[in-house]
């Protein structure tokens, strides 16, 4: 009968299965084990990309553009200002922000995310107006070395409290150490730049 060849065949399979595990050695069965838990393990592991969120993706693009100002502005100092603490605090932050930018493209690239579009500028905490930018290369001396200064302050201000915002709702863990570097760093230039401004 049909039933009774498919319990033979079933039983035939069953055995030689059993056979088979039986030839096998401890060792090779506990090498077959972990080599299925190695392979569970690397299935289970996240990919480093899927740790980043929208916040993330934000602040890196936003702080591309608002990194970008600073270094426009560090650059008018390098030919117009006349004090020389504050030409050596413009090409620090000029320095040290451009090896940020260059994090943050990295950030954006290994998250297959683009760079920011233009009209992202508006409304940018700390941004400085082009009618003030204007008005800043314009000036010259210790004209220049005021309003530079005071439209830094401004500037790491806003740019603090993108870093904060990061810190608060962002996921990837290099973005945010990055936030927080950006928050003590940039802290501690304002009150650089607001000494210098007491002694102009």
């Amino acid at each position: 009968m049909p039933i009774k060849r498919s319990c033979i065949l079933s039983l035939g399979v069953a055995g030689g299965a059993l056979a088979l595990l039986t030839g096998c050695g401890a060792g090779e069965l506990a090498s077959g084990a972990q080599s299925a838990a190695d392979v569970a393990g690397v299935v289970a592991s996240p990919s480093p990309s899927a740790a980043f969120n929208d916040a993330d993706v934000m602040f890196t693009q936003m702080m591309i553009v608002h990194h970008q100002q600073a270094g426009d502005m560090a650059d008018l100092a390098a030919t117009r200002a006349s004090d020389p603490e504050v030409e050596k605090l413009a090409a620090a932050i000029k320095d040290e922000q451009q090896a940020q930018m260059k994090d943050m493209r990295g950030m954006l690239t290994a998250w297959g995310r683009a760079a920011a579009p233009g009209q992202m500028a508006e409304g940018m905490p700390g941004l400085v107006s082009q009618s003030d930018m204007d008005k800043l290369a314009a000036a010259k001396g210790p004209r220049f070395d005021r309003l530079f200064l005071q439209h830094m302050i401004a500037h790491h201000k806003g740019a603090i409290e993108m870093a904060r915002t990061e810190l608060a709702q962002g996921a990837d863990e290099q973005a945010k150490k990055l936030a927080d570097s950006i928050v003590a760093d940039q802290r501690s230039q304002i009150d650089q730049m607001q000494s210098i401004l007491k002694r102009l």
